[in-house]
């Protein structure tokens, strides 16, 4: 706990199988997944110690935003004075709670998503491209409350296109390629073996030291940071 841990890894390595696999929504053909010490199989109950954004949230184009923070608060059963509305008053959710979730832009949506993550005071997060989508101020806000939320123990997990986003968060980075893991390290040791301070750049020159060399590694040596190459 109190970990940012940076899930990376080329399309198709399988991040997003995992995701789903912790989250109970795949089962793993081998091997086991525990939570807390727990072993998750058959149990749903880790669940309510989750906090996950989705990559793209779906939710009922005709429901509005205020009705949707009711019907999950319902369904989770957490009392209103035990919530975190920190992104609800940053985001200003409240002034557009009226609006059918069908009028609003991918960087709205973004938003609920966010806020909806971190409602319930999980003890973990899961946070899928957390900042696509969203605003400048709004990504700030955003990386400022995971900070916040690290420092309270937290463990988190992170998946991103744009390394850059992460530099000022990652405590550990896992690296998967084709299905395999190929390292977990944490931020401290990666920077001192490959003397980069950018995670991009480190995590570039590992994998060439590794020679696992392919065009978005060398789209990250170039500096084209912005670009979405995973």
């Amino acid at each position: 706990k109190g970990q940012v841990i940076s899930l990376i890894g080329p399309n198709g390595s399988g991040k997003t199988t995992l995701i789903k696999s912790i989250l109970g929504m795949v089962r793993p053909d081998k091997g086991k997944i525990t939570v807390d010490g727990h072993v998750i199989s058959g149990d749903h109950s880790y669940r309510a110690n989750i906090g996950y954004m989705p990559q793209i949230g779906r939710y009922p184009d005709n429901m509005r935003i205020g009705q949707l923070f009711r019907m999950i608060e319902n369904i989770r059963g957490v009392a209103g004075d035990k919530q975190d509305e920190t992104l609800i008053r940053q985001f200003e959710l409240e002034k557009i709670y009226d609006k059918p979730m069908r009028t609003l832009s991918g960087g709205t949506r973004q938003k609920v998503s966010a806020a909806l993550a971190f409602l319930f005071d999980p003890a973990i997060l899961i946070l899928d491209e957390p900042t696509a989508g969203l605003d400048p101020l709004s990504s700030e806000l955003l990386k400022d409350k995971i900070i916040a939320e690290k420092k309270q123990n937290k463990l988190i997990l992170i998946t991103s296109h744009i390394l850059s986003d992460l530099d000022e968060l990652t405590t550990h980075v896992m690296y998967l390629q084709e299905g395999k893991l190929q390292f977990f390290k944490d931020m401290q040791t990666i920077q001192e073996e490959t003397g980069e301070l950018r995670l991009g750049k480190a995590i570039a020159r590992i994998m060439k030291g590794e020679k696992l060399t392919n065009e978005w590694i060398d789209k990250i040596l170039e500096g084209k940071k912005d670009e979405k190459i995973y």
